[in-house]
């Protein structure tokens, strides 16, 4: 498909495994990729640097960061002089809410990948967040990105009068099982991807954190090498 007839879509990328199936997601149906990411302060700051790397891998057609102050107001492990919790079992499903949760961050990426679409004249934004494996995070449920849908559209420009916003969930349902699996089938390279809360400075993953359990199940159930450089 031509690059002048593609549809243009905003992809919040993070460097991570999620985000990086949804651009290939994204690409596989036809969207003219704008890779979106978010230096919030966050202490991973490795899985940032990993985002201009998949970005320009699944072939966006521009890579932009932006940079948000969120260590300003602190409230989070990922934001603050707080431990991240190790083998604490944050994922079991027992509906609490942990320290590594940001406040308000994916309000923010998508309030900024709104403001970009509109620049861009699209009406598609995608985000990978997920509501099977995850940690427990408000954000990351159907319901919020409903609700953000619905923002979005009376808030805009283009949501009153052009073609509206739709925001893309693709992982919404899928275990992180499915992500690799899908990941796989669409050829995403895994090993520069870097998801781990607290990576060294060259990427290499902890092992203990919820994200790298998560992401090791992950590769696990489906049946699949784990690719992920370890500390």
């Amino acid at each position: 498909m031509s690059e002048t007839f593609q549809r243009k879509a905003v992809v919040l990328v993070s460097g991570g495994m999620d985000s990086a199936v949804t651009i290939a997601i994204a690409r596989e149906q036809g969207y003219q990729v704008h890779a979106l990411s978010v230096a919030y302060g966050q202490r991973h700051g490795s899985e940032l640097e990993a985002s201009g790397r998949v970005s320009k891998m699944l072939g966006a057609a521009e890579h932009k960061t932006v940079q948000v102050d969120l260590r300003s107001i602190g409230g989070s492990a990922l934001t603050a002089d707080i431990d991240v919790p190790l083998d604490d079992g944050a994922h079991d499903g027992d509906g609490h809410i942990p320290v590594t949760y940001v406040p308000a961050r994916n309000t923010i990426m998508l309030s900024i990948a709104l403001g970009w679409a509109e620049v861009l004249g699209s009406s598609d934004i995608w985000c990978g967040v997920n509501a099977v494996d995850y940690s427990g995070y408000p954000d990351c449920r159907p319901a919020f990105v409903e609700a953000f849908e619905r923002l979005a559209n009376v808030a805009t420009k283009a949501g009153v009068e052009g073609a509206g916003i739709r925001i893309h969930a693709p992982l919404m349902r899928m275990s992180k099982a499915d992500i690799a699996r899908e990941g796989a089938r669409l050829g995403v390279d895994f090993s520069v991807t870097v998801s781990c809360y607290q990576a060294d400075p060259q990427g290499r993953a902890c092992g203990h954190c919820d994200a790298c359990r998560l992401r090791a199940q992950g590769f696990r159930e489906a049946g699949l090498p784990d690719p992920t450089r370890y500390v």
